[in-house]
């Protein structure tokens, strides 16, 4: 009885694994399980909003003032909604203490770039390898009101996703930022950046993008 309760066990456990291969439901190198299988290169608006849906940073670009205006790059943990419902718009939880929310404060003006490299969908490539998506968002960072009902709809969005936020320290003036995004460069295959507006990014909705998958 034992015999056949393993081995029945070991079948249940590779049945698993072989549905979620199959739906898209883990990464290829088995660093994460994915929510939604990878939309066809050709349908740019799905495949935008699919990638930063199932991204969890990136590198956020503000314009440092105190060094002549140069960019100033640094490594965010986001979230743009709570599982399958994403936005497609980016918030951070960020600390006034560090200089990506200084430099916010004083030009709005802000870039994030996403990698489908972290996602280990991209195989063995090279990450600059056109076949392996990457996203830039350019648009204006701005402080959220933290009674306003989209901060605190964010704010459980960011926690859904990055658990170990709400342990981060009182004192350190942690507020919920989003990203206005006002243009995207996408490259997800061969042939140079994808034709892709704002508007059509935000209202490829999650229907659409099973439905074009």
């Amino acid at each position: 009885m034992d015999l056949f309760m393993i081995r029945n066990g070991k079948f249940a456990v590779n049945f698993l694994c072989f549905v979620l291969i199959i739906f898209g439901g883990v990464s290829v190198n088995g660093r994460r399980l994915l929510s939604q299988a990878r939309p066809k290169p050709s349908n740019a608006a799905p495949f935008a909003r699919w990638l930063v849906s199932e991204s969890s940073w990136g590198v956020l670009s503000t314009i440092a003032d105190d060094l002549g205006g140069a960019p100033f790059g640094n490594v965010v943990s986001f979230s743009d909604g709570l599982p399958n419902e994403g936005s497609g718009i980016p918030y951070f939880y960020l600390t006034s203490l560090d200089p990506t929310a200084q430099y916010a404060t004083k030009d709005h003006r802000s870039s994030f770039t996403i990698s489908e490299y972290t996602l280990g969908t991209c195989g063995k490539i090279d990450p600059e390898n056109p076949t392996c998506a990457k996203i830039t968002l350019t648009g204006k960072l701005n402080l959220l009101d933290a009674k306003s009902e989209e901060a605190v709809t964010a704010k459980k969005s960011l926690f859904a996703k990055h658990a170990e936020m709400q342990g981060w320290p009182k004192d350190h003036s942690f507020q919920v930022y989003k990203l206005d995004i006002e243009d995207i460069f996408m490259i997800n295959f061969y042939g140079g950046p994808k034709p892709l507006t704002v508007d059509q990014y935000l209202h490829s909705g999650q229907n659409e993008l099973s439905a074009l998958m």
